[in-house]
């Protein structure tokens, strides 16, 4: 079910009503049913994968918790990582390496015909993570069924995140049997959705068809274009994608519960390792935690080596993570480069805005450091957004040989007219308001909640007065 849907306006007003007037294990059955018809409403039998995840995870942190040894705490573990691990590898990653094992040997390994479950790498990670942290001590093993599998399935963040961690939500499912909904979750929660649908409906799903005109006929284009559809799909995957955070986010808080921010406004950031404490937090945080500081400190002495070289395992693995191709993977590893660039140039760089005086134009400053992360971000894109390394780096060729603005394509003017107006409209909003406040410090002010109620009502007038309808899916329900 698509939060840019009637159905689910429907649906969850009936939920939303039932959910407010139950209590106790009855609420934890409404959500849990719940989250099941949402699921559903894609694929129903793909519910029986999730409730196989549900069921290793459970068992491996409680046998985690009652091992008597370090030894069978480990076997535990592995067993869980492993077989939970498993199951995304067969549905998202078999048909990747049986390529690639063709390729390389010559072999004629035939594909399994799988469709992706959506949202699987999402749920896989937040199961991975709570099974991490009963084998480290930091949660308990939940002994509940139902409230851990409402950790695991929660429909708002069910099909793209935000990754939540055990510690932060299963204590708050835990918490809400008999707490009673308040007024202010509710008008926190339904102006960020309407804000998130905003972002949608009129942002990217306007600049949509034009990003598709570019890069589904990238040969009839000149580089200039190609460069501005470039910039759009940055700003696309981003309306999309944090449109879609703050729709969950916003749908959960109306519950009572209170997830932690995936997006804060990344494109404002001055460096691409600023870019990425963020861009897809939960995500970032997550690898951060369970990847990177285990490789920095597995063996032996911690050098600047050793951290750039996990930096580039780790994001390397953050563009497979998005999806089994060679593109994603350049893309993530691209953003490694980035990263350890930045690190070893850090000095340099602040010699040369030393000497050249910039440090004295200190809002000029911000605005080029903003503007060339931007763009080496938006390049960097071309791999996640093409469909074949011969469509990126053509397209990237063409970008830096073939450049001249007056030849750019605007395919069609009212269209574009649109698509700069809703981002300049997002923009605005981003740096006035988002940059500076988040929604909750905005509730807490005076008067805050008539400034989210002109929120809500102003992103609906938008939403239909310029909103792009059709019930388009989210690009990362792909992932």
């Amino acid at each position: 079910m698509l939060f840019n849907s009637f159905a689910f306006l429907i649906f969850f007003t009936v939920f939303y009503t039932v959910f407010y007037y139950s209590r106790g294990t009855i609420r934890q059955l409404v959500l849990f049913l719940a989250s099941c018809i949402f699921y559903a409403w894609f694929i129903p039998k793909y519910l029986l994968i999730l409730f196989l995840a549900i069921a290793i995870d459970y068992y491996a942190a409680i046998k985690i918790e009652e091992a008597d040894s370090d030894k069978k705490k480990k076997i535990a573990l592995i067993l869980g990582v492993v077989n939970t691990s498993l199951i995304l590898f067969v549905f998202k990653y078999h048909n990747f390496f049986i390529d690639n094992i063709n390729f390389i040997s010559g072999l004629k390994l035939s594909h399994w015909s799988l469709i992706l479950p959506i949202g699987l790498s999402f749920h896989t990670f937040q199961s991975l993570s709570y099974v991490i942290d009963v084998y480290w001590g930091k949660v308990k093993a939940e002994r509940n069924i139902l409230i851990y599998a409402n950790y695991v399935m929660m429909f708002p963040q069910l099909v793209a995140g935000p990754i939540e961690r055990a510690g932060h939500l299963i204590p708050q499912i835990r918490n809400s049997f008999y707490s009673k909904l308040s007024d202010s979750d509710f008008v926190i929660g339904s102006s960020l959705f309407f804000y998130g649908l905003f972002k949608k409906v009129v942002v990217a799903d306007n600049i949509g068809p034009y990003v598709s005109a570019v890069f589904d006929n990238y040969t009839h284009h000149n580089g200039a274009t190609m460069f501005v559809g470039t910039m759009f799909f940055a700003i696309q995957i981003y309306a999309d994608f944090s449109g879609y955070s703050d729709m969950a986010i916003g749908v959960a808080r109306t519950l009572g519960f209170k997830f932690n921010d995936n997006f804060q406004t990344p494109y404002f950031s001055r460096s691409v390792t600023e870019f990425w404490r963020r861009w897809h937090i939960s995500l970032s945080s997550w690898l951060r935690d369970y990847l990177y500081y285990p490789l920095v400190l597995s063996t032996g002495k911690i050098t600047k080596t050793k951290m750039n070289l996990s930096i580039l395992a780790t994001f390397a693995i953050i563009g497979l993570w998005h999806g089994a191709a060679w593109t994603f993977v350049i893309f993530g590893t691209l953003h490694g480069i980035y990263l350890v660039v930045e690190s070893l140039t850090d000095k340099y760089r602040k010699n040369l805005v030393s000497f050249i005086h910039l440090d004295k134009l200190p809002f000029l400053h911000h605005i080029l450091d903003s503007l060339l992360t931007f763009i080496l971000v938006s390049l960097s894109f071309v791999f996640f957004r093409a469909k074949s390394l011969d469509q990126s780096f053509y397209m990237l060729k063409k970008i830096f040989s073939d450049y001249k603005i007056s030849d750019v394509s605007l395919l069609d003017t009212n269209s574009f007219a649109i698509i700069l107006f809703s981002i300049a409209i997002l923009f605005s909003t981003e740096y006035l308001v988002f940059r500076k406040y988040s929604i909750d410090d905005i509730y807490n002010k005076a008067k805050g909640n008539i400034f989210l109620y002109s929120i809500a009502v102003i992103s609906i007038l938008f939403v239909f007065s310029f909103g792009s309808w059709g019930e388009t899916s989210f690009i990362y329900f792909q992932f």
